[in-house]
Formats: structure tokens, C-alpha cells, sequence
């Protein structure tokens, strides 16, 4: 299915594939062509095979060299969610760190954000829209597109988790963060989406 909606791009007469090469570069467009192309194990799990991915995301972020992210990607992109669920596992037990940390940490830029977004995406889906939203907040200037965008998208379906997974990982509810940067009927609007309780703020 994803094959054919890739290449079926009938209402933009383009072609997905060859848009990312062309608009993209690095290794970020490696592992948007990887995701692209649909190639990812189904229900496949390992545990001797984990630890060895695991040490290979390690060497990954301690290395940085080309070679060592065109296997992390790889890894990211092509083995099941199982087993990336072990592999995130093994990654804890050798580094003492989560994988989102030791990413943000060792890598910066677009290539960063992907890594992040194909790991929250696959662990916790609510934890990648909180983490889009506390980005598009306090990173990029309270970026208006990406806040109405998510919080629409997502408020028939799961805003309630993407609001405890916001505090959760970053201690201030999504609540308080919107009263404190939007004003106006705009933040009545965007509290009303939200559908927050007086002690959140």
C-alpha cells in the first residue's frame, strides 16, 4: 500500500521518491529515500540480534562518522518495531542513556530531528507530537503553522496523551507553555483546542 501511494502521486503529478532526492541532501535524504521505499521487517525480534544493533547505534554516536550513520539509519529504518524496541532496550543497558538523549546529544540539524521523529514515531507516538510541539514553542518562536496543525490533527484522537507526555518529558504542562507565549482570542482559541483544566496553566 505505502509502495503505491509513494508512486500514485496522481494530485501533485510528482513522484515522492524523486522529489526527496532532489530536494534533500546527506544523509537526511538517505534515510527519508530509506523510510520512502516501505522496506521494514514485519514482526521480526532478535535478542542477541539487539545487543549487536545497539552497540552499533553506540559506536554511532560516538564515532559520527559517515559510515557509522548509514548504519544507524539503516538500523532505524528497516528493522521491525519489535525488534527496535530491544535494540532501544540493549542501547540503555550499554550507554546509560536513552536514545533520544544520546542522538540530540551527538547530532544537530535536520538528520537529528528525523533520528528523533522515527524513534519517538515508533516507541510513542504522543511523544513525538509533544516533542514536535515543545520545538515548535520554544525553539522556532512559537512556530503558529505547526502548533494549529498538530493540535487540530490531533484533537479527536490522542491530545490528552501528547499533553501528559509534554509534561512528562519537560515539566511544564502544554497548557502553561500556550497562556505564556500566545495572547489574545488567539490563546482562547488555541486553549479551547487544547481543552486544558484551570490547574494545568
Amino acid at each position: 500500500m505505502l509502495i503505491q501511494l509513494l508512486f500514485s502521486s496522481v494530485e501533485y503529478n510528482s513522484d515522492l521518491l524523486q522529489d526527496i532526492y532532489s530536494e534533500t541532501s546527506g544523509h537526511f535524504r538517505d534515510t527519508l529515500m530509506n523510510l520512502a521505499q516501505g522496506t521494514r521487517q514485519e514482526g521480526y525480534a532478535d535478542p542477541a540480534m539487539a545487543a549487536q544493533d545497539a552497540m552499533v547505534i553506540w559506536e554511532a554516536c560516538q564515532q559520527k562518522s559517515g559510515e557509522h550513520k548509514n548504519m544507524l539509519q539503516m538500523i532505524l529504518c528497516n528493522k521491525s518495531y519489535q525488534q527496535l524496541w530491544m535494540v532501544f532496550q540493549e542501547f540503555q543497558s550499554i550507554s546509560g542513556q536513552d536514545i533520544v538523549d544520546a542522538i540530540t546529544e551527538c547530532y544537530d540539524g535536520y538528520f537529528q530531528e528525523l533520528l528523533i521523529a522515527i524513534v519517538l514515531c515508533m516507541r510513542d507516538k504522543a511523544s513525538y507530537f509533544a516533542y514536535r510541539l515543545y520545538t515548535a514553542i520554544h525553539e522556532l518562536g512559537f512556530h503558529n503553522k505547526t502548533i494549529i496543525r498538530i493540535l487540530i490533527s490531533r484533537s479527536e484522537t490522542d491530545l490528552m496523551n501528547i499533553r501528559q507526555r509534554y509534561k512528562e518529558r519537560y515539566g511544564k504542562s502544554l497548557l502553561h507553555d500556550i497562556k505564556h507565549f500566545a495572547s489574545g482570542h488567539y490563546e482562547s482559541a488555541l486553549l479551547a483546542i487544547t481543552a486544558g483544566d484551570a490547574e494545568d496553566y
